[in-house]
């Protein structure tokens, strides 16, 4: 993975001005498995630099254009950064505005700071843009992140795109017997950071307990705080080395910061060096060592007691440093592990799966298709219900928008056909939302470029579609239906077809056959136990919509069904949706299909390999004995034990009579085809199918349509 990371402008990444983000880049980098792979951005001025992974930027500055600007787009035009994997961005979150406009690749924005404080991430509004247009934004304490969050609504659907992770420090072996009698303090010497009150109580310490020294380190050329004491000794602004050698032999370390620190990189390190930690109940202080004392009240006064309390009883000072020392742990080995794990998992590589994360993952789904909501209950069984019945036993979390509900309830004079309504709260719930995958299921209204917004403002967003409409070439609507299906495919990472993907007109790549999904809610019927009074069930449902037959609408299954009835008029048969018999749908459907003991599954046109309607989920999941053509190429994957098979009109005739008389074989196979059907074909497997094949994970369930 190639790496570049990329610095605020004008950060010191030099051994003797290194401030945290420096230091925090430079330590993790160099512990990276990435670390041969890695470039990292920045400017300064000064020789000292940190690593032989940075690559200063030289530019000619422009009066009247801005430096940072210009500062970025000299990275971005950079020959090194150009093949990069991941781009990380540290604690400017301006920058990505800019960085968007020429990089598609994955994005990573760093929190060093208060985000409420920083130039691109003040108002809610920038947030927002931010949460869209970054693949991970991490903070360096939770501190910094609750700060993000702040007055943004539906803040839990967004905090999985962020994590925290705290900054480093190395750990060494410590000899408490040679801890000396030094009390630190490091960092900006300004009110800000409570020098002030530090001075003044570390006086009346060294006056009172002359064995004492202090050692300070930082400067600060704005303020001017003066304290002089034998034993207190100002160092200035030093190499972290140095810092933390000299932490190794201090007793006491005190961080007593009047501001909201993001973090405190010298609280951490100093409790790595086995310091007794006294710090101001601050902004992230109190995440950086587990065992400090915490100032009650942020005055001199206390931190004289603080400190004296320690200084006069061994013992207590002693626990405090202990503890502090056994209980650091963020090494940066182990926060450099921490970050090269969230870079793999989110890294766009074959080898990399989604799903062999040992947590089981719960993604954010959002399902669009024809729920059939102005139905009023009448076409609840469907196979668009099925599939969400599926995606929720997974136990993902879905979000469903019936697309023809939405554009039927908002027609009006400024939108004639509800399209743009559609459009509109599509791309809003996808915002807010934040789904993992989007998945179409014949959602012919939403355009393209409704879907090329939402992959802009959600670039790990997988998009894939359903359909369940014949597309042989013999078949109807064979050209409509085959553009039906092709017409979005830059836009989609998979596509799942109730017939063999060879029938398409045209080749599409990750385009998989899935069987119609039964369910265990809906198909709740076991017809082979039953005394049925009808032979043979058929039903036929054009004009679904109205809820009755279109008048003048002619399907040639009544010429076969009629023939059939002609040849075989023993056989009982109950007939919906032809000769004048009405549709049935809802409990109506159900109350009939339990009547009859087969039924035929025969789909509209010439039969095309692995093309059925949902009929098939409906008769065989019911527990009747089901009949089928066998030009189908069902025998792939179900046998003659399971379902009957078909070679013409004459064979199908025999066959029922055969298995009327025959009553004991056809509940056997009836109650084979059920179980089989309920066991491989449920909506729960095959909403897993479509996820597996979208995310390229390796799911535990078996396909047994898959590999026929």
């Amino acid at each position: 993975m190639n790496i570049s990371i990329l610095l605020p402008y004008k950060e010191n990444f030099v051994s003797n001005k290194a401030g945290a983000v420096s230091l925090f880049v430079n330590d993790i980098t160099k512990n990276s498995i990435y670390q041969k792979t890695t470039k990292i951005f920045g400017n300064t001025i000064y020789k000292k630099i940190l690593s032989n992974n940075y690559i200063n930027l030289v530019f000619d500055k422009k009066i009247f254009f801005s430096s940072n600007n210009q500062y970025v787009k000299s990275f971005l035009e950079h020959r090194e950064m150009l093949n990069s994997d991941l781009i990380e961005v540290h604690n400017r979150p301006n920058y990505i505005k800019i960085i968007n406009t020429k990089y598609q690749n994955r994005l990573f924005l760093y929190f060093h700071n208060d985000p409420l404080q920083m130039n691109g991430s003040k108002t809610t509004k920038e947030r927002m843009s931010l949460l869209n247009n970054v693949d991970k934004i991490i903070f360096n304490s939770e501190w910094t992140r609750s700060r993000f969050f702040i007055n943004l609504d539906n803040y839990q659907h967004y905090i999985k795109k962020t994590s925290v992770c705290f900054q480093s420090s190395s750990k060494v072996k410590i000899n408490f017997k040679k801890k000396k009698n030094i009390i630190t303090f490091i960092g900006k010497l300004n009110r800000s950071k409570g020098y002030d009150l530090f001075g003044k109580a570390i006086i009346k310490i060294l006056d009172k307990y002359p064995n004492w020294k202090s050692m300070v380190y930082g400067d600060e050329p704005r303020e001017k705080h003066i304290f002089n004491h034998k034993n207190l000794k100002i160092f200035g602004f030093k190499n972290n080395n140095i810092i933390l050698n000299d932490l190794k032999k201090a007793s006491i370390s005190v961080i007593c910061s009047r501001w909201e620190e993001p973090f405190g990189r010298t609280s951490l390190e100093a409790a790595s060096r086995g310091s007794a930690v006294i710090i101001s109940n601050r902004g992230g202080l109190p995440e950086t060592a587990l065992h400090a004392i915490k100032l009650k009240t942020l005055n001199s006064e206390n931190i004289f007691k603080e400190i004296e309390a320690l200084i006069i009883n061994k013992k207590r000072l002693l626990s405090f440093q202990t503890k502090n020392y056994k209980n650091f742990k963020f090494t940066h080995s182990y926060v450099a592990k921490i970050l090269d794990d969230l870079r793999k998992i989110d890294y766009h590589d074959k080898s990399i799966k989604l799903f062999n994360i040992k947590k089981k993952i719960v993604l954010k789904i959002i399902h669009t298709t024809n729920f059939n909501r102005r139905f009023n209950g009448r076409l609840h069984y469907n196979t668009s219900r099925r599939l969400n019945n599926g995606f929720v036993r997974l136990g993902h979390n879905v979000l469903t928008i019936s697309d023809r509900d939405l554009t039927h309830d908002n027609k009006n004079i400024f939108d004639i056909n509800g399209k743009k309504k559609l459009q509109k709260d599509l791309i809003e719930n996808s915002i807010n939302f934040k789904a993992d995958c989007l998945v179409l299921g014949h959602a012919d209204s939403i355009t393209n470029e409704t879907l090329d917004v939402i992959r802009n403002k959600n670039k790990n967003l997988k998009i894939c579609q359903w359909f369940l409409d014949p597309i042989g070439k013999k078949g109807p609507d064979y050209l409509r239906n085959n553009n039906r299906i092709t017409e979005k495919v830059n836009f989609i990472d998979s596509t799942f077809l109730t017939s063999s993907p060879s029938a398409l007109h045209k080749e599409i790549k990750n385009s998989y056959f899935m069987p119609n999904p039964s369910d265990v809610s809906f198909e709740i019927l076991k017809n082979y136990e039953n005394k049925c009074k009808n032979d043979v069930f058929f039903a036929m449902s054009h004009g679904v919509h109205r809820g009755e037959l279109k008048k003048g609408k002619f399907d040639d299954r009544e010429l076969f069904i009629n023939k059939l009835k002609r040849l075989n008029k023993e056989i009982s048969f109950d007939i919906y949706g032809m000769n004048n018999i009405q549709p049935i749908w809802g409990d109506n459907f159900i109350k009939a299909i339990s009547k009859s003991k087969m039924g035929i599954n025969l789909s509209r046109g010439e039969p095309v390999k692995y093309y059925s309607s949902d009929r098939i989920a409906q008769l065989l999941g019911n527990g009747l004995l089901t009949f089928i053509d066998k030009k189908t190429c069902f025998n792939d994957f179900l046998s003659n034990k399971e379902i009957i098979f078909y070679n013409d009109i004459n064979d199908l005739g025999y066959k029922i009579n055969k298995y009327k008389k025959d009553k004991k074989e056809a509940r056997i196979i009836a109650k084979n085809g059920r179980d089989t059907y309920l066991k491989n074909f449920n909506s729960t497997i095959v909403a897993d199918f479509i996820l597996s094949k979208t995310f390229d994970y390796k799911s535990k369930n078996k396909f047994i349509w898959e590999n026929v």
